[in-house]
């Protein structure tokens, strides 16, 4: 076993330790943690895998930004976690029947990724990079999909936007045409008065 087997079994072994313990911890917190930690691990193997850019944009994107969201969300709600537990067997048998076919799909993919190598990853140069060539495969055999991509992303983000735009009572807001129609008249007033002399 050389050191790239090992350190790829290492990681591997603390991703699938980190990934149980995400779903079985009882604090919200941790299991974000574990999260993280799955990451990082995730990341580290696409590393020693020769996939340097998936491995940073994953610590940028997942951990970077979306995870310390999370954790910062996670950490001030006040999370009722007795209500969370109370249908949890309840959604046990389906959420099994969708493991289950997650796991057998992932053993066809490796199983034909071990069996014929040469028909999953193609052939590279020497002097080849991995950036250079996911960006060449991104935008020119796969731009089109690439675009419906960004473009079903971009319509979540409004649809979350305009999903959460609620108009509330107790929330102040300002409205900018009105700020800019304004005139000094209208917000300051200078009063005469007289003078008050000391007694």
């Amino acid at each position: 076993m050389d050191f790239k087997t090992a350190l790829f079994i290492i990681f591997a072994v603390v991703l699938i330790g980190a990934a149980l313990r995400v779903i079985t911890a009882r604090n919200p917190v941790h299991a974000a943690l574990y999260l993280v930690l799955s990451f990082f691990s995730a990341a580290a193997i696409w590393m020693t895998l020769r996939a340097e850019f998936l491995s940073i944009a994953l610590v940028l994107v997942y951990v970077g930004a979306v995870m310390v969201l999370f954790l910062f969300v996670v950490m001030m709600l006040d999370i009722n976690l007795d209500k969370l537990r109370e249908g949890f067997w309840n959604y046990f048998p389906i959420a099994a029947v969708v493991g289950v076919l997650i796991v057998l799909e992932m053993a066809l993919v490796l199983i034909k990724t071990f069996l014929v190598p040469d028909a999953v990853a193609p052939v590279l140069g020497a002097n080849s990079s991995n950036t250079r060539d996911l960006g060449i495969l991104i935008f020119t055999d796969y731009v089109f999909a690439f675009e419906i991509a960004a473009a079903i992303l971009l319509v979540a983000i409004i649809a979350a936007v305009a999903l959460t735009l609620r108009r509330r009572k107790d929330t102040k807001g300002q409205n900018p045409a009105e700020q800019i129609h304004t005139r000094r008249a209208d917000r300051v007033r200078l009063v005469a008065m007289a003078s008050e002399g000391k007694d």
